[in-house]
């Protein structure tokens, strides 16, 4: 199953892209997934679109970008949206920008992103949004970014907070996966593919995949689990998949 994700810059295209998404779900419910876009740059109307998105369009999960529109995910005006998500054990999914643009002179998918995630998750985790709302799952991609590698420099009792984070694979394996298992277990590595954004092709990600099988650092199956482990975060999605089995 494919999770439909896309996060326009403005919300009439935000949610045309949801009833698009949430359309083909309900076309093909086993072969795709919603997470609902939240425009996080507009508390109050990502509040509306979350409402919109679980009671109408029957959303598995949510995705948001790291920084949208000048406004990071740790700005406290947030807080109301995280309180609701929180009540809702929601998933979450995060995202760098990767259509900003260049940084000395280099593509922002070759390094940008990794630490767009980086600063936007470590002023998360200083803010409190983990610990006070513990009922959101996030998922990070790339594996964390640079997260991963840096989380020894946070304080002990913020280790509990990184380590209930899951991490995606998405154009990190293998290097990504040794840092990422550092910080988190493996039952919190979950695919991810990167499908659809410009520094992806049908080569990139299939070799990403043949990484993330054929690491060293998982024991037994747990490399095969990385494609399964999601499924515990999106109930919704879980269910139809039971229904066709």
């Amino acid at each position: 199953m494919q999770m439909l994700s896309y996060i326009p810059k403005n919300v009439p295209d935000l949610q045309a892209s949801n009833d698009y998404a949430a359309s083909l779900v309900k076309k093909y419910p086993t072969r795709f997934g919603l997470l609902a876009a939240l425009p996080t740059d507009n508390p109050e109307a990502a509040l509306t679109e979350l409402k919109r998105a679980n009671e109408e369009l029957n959303a598995d999960g949510y995705a948001v970008t790291c920084f949208y529109n000048g406004i990071y995910l740790s700005d406290p005006r947030l807080d109301p949206l995280w309180a609701e998500l929180n009540r809702l054990e929601a998933t979450v999914f995060t995202h760098p920008d990767a259509c900003q643009p260049a940084h000395l002179g280099r593509p922002s998918p070759l390094i940008e992103v990794a630490f767009e995630t980086t600063r936007t998750i470590v002023d998360m985790l200083y803010a409190g949004i983990f610990r006070r709302y513990p009922n959101i799952n996030f998922i990070i991609s790339h594996c964390g970014g640079a997260l991963p590698a840096l989380s020894s420099r946070h304080p002990e009792e913020m280790d509990v907070q990184l380590k209930g984070l899951y991490l995606d694979t998405a154009a990190t394996a293998p290097s990504g996966l040794a840092p990422a298992l550092m910080m988190t277990t493996p039952d919190h590595i979950v695919y991810g593919a990167d499908c659809g954004v410009p520094c992806s092709s049908e080569s990139t990600m299939e070799r990403n995949k043949q990484a993330v099988l054929e690491y060293g650092g998982f024991a037994g199956e747990q490399a095969e689990a990385v494609g399964s482990n999601v499924l515990k975060l999106f109930p919704r999605a879980a269910a139809r998949l039971r229904s066709e089995a």
